[in-house]
């Protein structure tokens, strides 16, 4: 059966800890990639992360159903990431209003977020950097941040066709490219 985060979202909204725990699960693994590509340590980008679903549990009534419920979220991931570029720290407000306790976080829990964040190694960077801009922006947002081709198209400003297009070229390249370095 197939997740409805809208539904989710709602029944957070709610106050309902198992619907948050199912949304949370689904998108973990794409918000910590989104936040390592983005901050240098990985227990910054798990600190973001965990911000970030703060928010979502605080404030999931806020969501209006009008769009996709991933960009939402992305769209507080990118809030909390420039906040705390700005500020040159977590701001961990969310937290604090929930009465949630810091994360404390071992060489154990770092590598694991490490892990996540990295999932192909040196040869996937490598094949990933010499992808043109446009072809590499597209891949990474619906394969790695698992957005959908709306969501992406409206952000890179063209058509839903074209962000297919970009996908697919990528992967075909990324695939030459890995098959090549074996």
């Amino acid at each position: 059966m197939a997740r409805d985060d809208h539904k989710l979202l709602r029944r957070i909204a709610a106050g309902d800890d198992r619907a948050f725990s199912a949304f949370y699960r689904a998108h973990l693994n794409a918000v910590v990639a989104f936040f390592r590509r983005r901050v240098p340590d990985a227990e910054l980008a798990f600190d973001l992360a965990a911000e970030t679903f703060a928010v979502v549990a605080a404030r999931a009534d806020t969501f209006d159903g009008s769009g996709p419920p991933a960009a939402w979220l992305f769209g507080i991931a990118r809030n909390k990431l420039r906040e705390s570029l700005r500020r040159g720290r977590v701001e961990d407000e969310a937290r604090r209003a929930l009465g949630l306790a810091p994360v404390a976080l071992d060489d154990e829990d770092l590598e694991r977020v490490e892990e996540r964040a990295a999932g192909g190694g040196p040869a996937l960077e490598r094949a990933l950097a010499a992808l043109p801009e446009p072809i590499r922006a597209a891949l990474l947002a619906r394969v790695v941040d698992e957005r959908e081709y709306d969501e992406i198209a409206a952000e890179l400003e063209c058509s839903e066709q074209l962000v297919r297009q970009r996908v697919h070229r990528g992967l075909a390249r990324l695939r030459a490219g890995l098959e090549e370095t074996r």
